[in-house]
């Protein structure tokens, strides 16, 4: 019973962290957490970029280089929401990223969910080689990242 209340705990303390923002303490640490975080929206553009360009017929579609940047996507995904934990709309610093990032951050993981279920789905269709279901596996990747897009980033 007390190994139950241990886990039950632990795991509410791990949700409501994943859910909860933290503000920014200094401008110079919202700075470097925005820095971070362009730097990982910038290696998720060039795994998609070559996706994009796949899907659309300006270049071939390569089994290996979809399962390569499918894995990558997944993984990066799965670092977003670490990078955007911190709450730097407070501060003014050079950054695309909405306040309603941290006003709704549900909804944000939510989005961010569906970038690493497309990538999974895009990584089985590459693995199992079926070169009908890249393009609609891409279609889901590129969709989730407008998703995001939509809602919280600066045009």
């Amino acid at each position: 019973m007390k190994k139950l209340l241990v886990s039950a705990i632990a795991s509410t303390m791990l949700l409501t962290a994943g859910v909860s923002a933290q503000e920014a303490s200094s401008e110079k640490q919202a700075k470097s957490a925005a820095q971070f975080r362009q730097a990982l929206l910038q290696l998720v553009r060039s795994n998609v970029g070559a996706l994009g360009a796949m899907a659309k017929g300006a270049i071939p579609m390569d089994t290996q280089t979809i399962e390569t940047n499918a894995t990558r996507l997944e993984q990066l995904s799965l670092m977003m929401d670490d990078y955007f934990a911190l709450d730097t709309s407070s501060f003014d610093i050079e950054t695309e990223a909405l306040p309603k990032i941290w006003q709704d951050r549900a909804d944000f993981a939510t989005k961010v969910d569906a970038l690493t279920d497309a990538s999974q789905g895009l990584k089985s269709a590459a693995m199992k080689g079926d070169e009908s279901a890249y393009k609609a596996a891409i279609g889901s990747v590129l969709k989730s990242c407008k998703g995001c897009h939509d809602s919280y980033k600066a045009e």
